[in-house]
């Protein structure tokens, strides 16, 4: 089976580079969904207390088989737990819904800042104690903007280890990346393929002629050698498989110059402007 490769983090723990997300795949067909995952090879998945879906990814931990150790777990707080004792007893409930005693990674979600007085840093303080108590082996954000990141550092002292962001080749959103790795934080990428955009750009169509694999294919590997992580979602084995399939062949430095001219900055972006998110679930 194909080894995903690992990347460090500043914490001295590890992540693989590549992951499956659970992002919309319905409560009812998650168990199923994530097993079919781990039988491709997945050990990393990616959910949310938003995603509604935890207890099926912790069906899935359990009758796999596969030692705790061989799996990396993430999840990340509802928006409407940022609050200290909230973000604290909702993290107790995620680890009840997936079986875990731990999580490799909790994020925030969204940082908010027109909600909660603008306060994410009192989040973030809970994320840490919450490290400090073993509930989550690393801490990160989702969302976070270069001066969200800077407040919580110069507020904490504490970086985390990741920032799942939107990325993809319309959107490569390289300030945020560029203040990710000013901190030493690994960007996470989301919405990898622009919501399969990709598949209908000409540009990624010839390169995925070229080099003899699909455009989503293609994308993915533009993030990977980006020393991204990303984790692309299908409920279709045939399409996990395509989506696994991205270490055994690389990009040219044209071919990666070319997706890079795709970048249409803000105008690109797909999802919501995280300065100005404030949805929180009823």
């Amino acid at each position: 089976m194909t080894s995903v490769p690992s990347l460090p983090l500043h914490d001295g723990t590890s992540i693989p580079q590549l992951g499956f997300g659970v992002y919309q795949v319905p409560p009812a067909e998650t168990a199923a969904t994530v097993l079919m995952a781990f039988e491709v090879g997945y050990r990393h998945i990616d959910t949310a207390q938003m995603y509604e879906n935890e207890e099926g990814v912790g069906a899935a931990i359990k009758d796999s088989g596969l030692a705790r150790d061989d799996l990396y777990i993430t999840t990340k707080l509802n928006n409407g737990f940022h609050l200290p004792d909230d973000a604290r007893r909702s993290l107790e409930e995620s680890l009840s819904r997936l079986g875990l005693d731990q999580v490799d990674l909790f994020l925030i979600h969204w940082p908010l800042p027109t909600r909660y007085d603008g306060d994410f840093v009192s989040t973030w303080e809970t994320l840490v104690a919450l490290q400090e108590e073993g509930k989550a082996r690393s801490i990160g954000v989702s969302n976070f903007q270069p001066s969200h990141l800077d407040e919580i550092v110069a507020k904490t002292g504490v970086v985390p280890v990741v920032n799942q962001v939107e990325v993809h080749p319309f959107f490569a959103n390289e300030d945020v990346r560029a203040a990710n790795a000013r901190h030493g934080v690994v960007t996470e990428a989301w919405s990898p393929i622009a919501q399969g955009k990709v598949n209908d750009d000409d540009v990624m169509g010839e390169l995925a002629s070229l080099v003899g694999k699909s455009p989503a294919q293609v994308a993915l590997r533009w993030h990977l050698q980006r020393g991204d992580i990303v984790f692309p979602k299908s409920m279709h084995r045939e399409r996990m498989q395509q989506n696994f399939d991205l270490f055994d062949w690389s990009l040219a430095d044209t071919h990666m110059a070319a997706i890079d001219e795709l970048d249409a900055g803000s105008a690109g972006r797909l999802g919501p402007d995280p300065d100005l998110f404030d949805y929180i679930p009823r």
